[in-house]
């Protein structure tokens, strides 16, 4: 476990801005090596000085400032002054050291640390869109709550509900099977103190898992999820929960600002009253726009690549019909062409979702008196092309999917074919369609992978997706 303190400096190291360079001396053996760190868009500079007779030099990195643990990333000469890391991640920040040695023995120069700002490509929106699909959901991990947090402590609930711990071997084997973006669904009022200030071992988890994502070559997108549903939007809990809201924001896009435009933020998840399924009335659709509002704020006068990031907002319960009444007008914003529109599709429900229904067939041919056939699937991916992508605000099918039914289609003929017809309707009318996995790949889940080793638990309904998704 790395020390607390250690953590504290990362997250606010982060957040610094502009975050570039800095420099330390160590000393032993009679020599003296002073080491800087500086960063530009595309790697890390490192320059020192040497003072006294060494007769080698070592470059260590790592991701914190503990030297327990630091890895070696080149051994030079012992005239050499100079070195430059081209393997940094843009947003992480990297503590480097030279090892120097000398009759005497070994020594270290002290820590020296910068952070390489991500590029921000001059992408709009659309354009960045047009690069996303297919997507796939981390779900039930990040947002899993439930337990008691302790303060401090790195031991979260991510485990919580059944699934382990994200690993960057299964972000390989998602990319290795087509998918080009990645939604991590995100829980954070519970690793919060009372004034709503984030753990930092907790923002240093969602760190670690977002540059898996990055490291993988895939479009990352973190949210604020259920989140243990405070976010209610009714006029007397709007002033709170802006105020938590932004709040959040500032210290997500904070420790973010330096990543670059592969990770989007996406303000909440299927905001609604509790158990009101009705159409949004004209205080709940007034405070979910605000909650809109107040995240674009929040994120946008964080500054640094946050000025341009790529945003994502939601409809009202992420339902189409609801995006095109209630959200038809987009949250103001101080940039361009930098923001998308977030729903999501499980119809009809009783096939896809409800694991104690009897309907397993779908399709006009299939079951041609059902509701929400393919007809009904084209209308609704029609209705957002028109009021949205049409407009030039590109869209995202944020979550869809149908669960196992072993017991009616053990071959999971209909559930490939629904999942195969949602991909290919909304992908052909510029909408990005990413997948809900749960992580379980029994009977009633919805899992493509086996999340412990990243192996393809149903490669024929991956690659239905995949295929539709061209």
């Amino acid at each position: 476990m790395r020390p607390v303190l250690t953590r504290t400096v990362f997250a606010l190291a982060l957040s610094a801005a502009p975050f570039a360079h800095a420099q330390n001396c160590g000393s032993g053996g009679g020599a003296t090596v002073c080491l800087n760190a500086s960063a530009s868009g595309s790697d890390v500079r490192l320059n020192w000085s040497v003072s006294g007779a060494v007769s080698g030099l070592q470059v260590y990195r790592d991701t914190d400032s503990d030297p327990n643990g630091r890895s070696r990333i080149a051994a030079l000469g012992k005239s050499a002054t100079s070195y430059t890391d081209n393997s940094a991640a843009a947003g992480t920040v990297y503590w480097y050291w030279i090892k120097f040695s000398t009759g005497g023995g070994s020594f270290s120069s002290g820590a020296a640390h910068a952070v390489r700002v991500g590029v921000m490509r001059n992408l709009s929106s659309m354009q960045l869109s047009a690069q996303m699909a297919p997507g796939w959901n981390l779900g039930n991990s990040l947002e899993a709550t439930g337990g008691t947090y302790v303060w401090g402590s790195s031991n979260f609930n991510e485990t919580g509900w059944g699934n382990p711990r994200a690993s960057q071997a299964l972000f390989h084997a998602v990319k290795a099977a087509g998918f080009k973006s990645v939604r991590i669904p995100v829980s954070w009022k519970q690793y919060a103190d009372a004034d709503d200030n984030i753990s930092p071992q907790w923002m240093e988890r969602v760190t670690e898992v977002v540059n898996y994502a990055h490291s993988a070559g895939l479009v990352a997108m973190i949210n604020i999820h259920w989140d243990g549903g405070w976010m209610q939007p009714t006029y007397a809990r709007q002033s709170a929960a802006n105020a938590r809201l932004a709040k959040f924001w500032t210290q997500i896009a904070n420790n973010f600002k330096n990543h670059d435009d592969t990770l989007l933020f996406a303000g909440t998840n299927e905001v609604m009253v509790d158990g009101n399924y009705q159409p949004p009335t004209a205080e709940y659709c007034d405070v979910q726009k605000g909650f809109n509002q107040a995240f674009i704020s929040a994120v946008r006068a964080t500054g640094g690549n946050n000025a341009s990031r790529h945003l994502v907002v939601q409809a009202f319960n992420t339902n189409i019909n609801h995006a095109n009444s209630c959200n038809a007008a987009m949250p103001g914003d101080r940039v361009a062409n930098r923001m998308m529109m977030e729903v999501h599709y499980y119809d009809p429900f009783d096939f896809a979702l409800d694991e104690k229904s009897t309907s397993w067939k779908w399709g006009q041919a299939a079951n041609p008196s059902g509701w929400a056939n393919e007809a009904y699937a084209d209308s609704q991916f029609q209705m957002m092309k028109t009021g949205f992508i049409d407009k030039g605000v590109p869209v995202l099918l944020g979550e869809f999917g149908a669960i196992v039914r072993t017991e009616y289609d053990p071959a999971g003929i209909y559930r490939k074919s629904w999942d195969q017809y949602i991909t290919r309707a909304a992908f052909t009318r510029g909408i990005v369609p990413m997948y809900w996995d749960n992580g379980y790949t029994g009977n009633h889940q919805m899992g493509l992978f086996d999340r412990a080793s990243g192996a393809q638990a149903f490669p024929d309904v991956i690659g239905s997706i995949v295929n539709a998704s061209k």
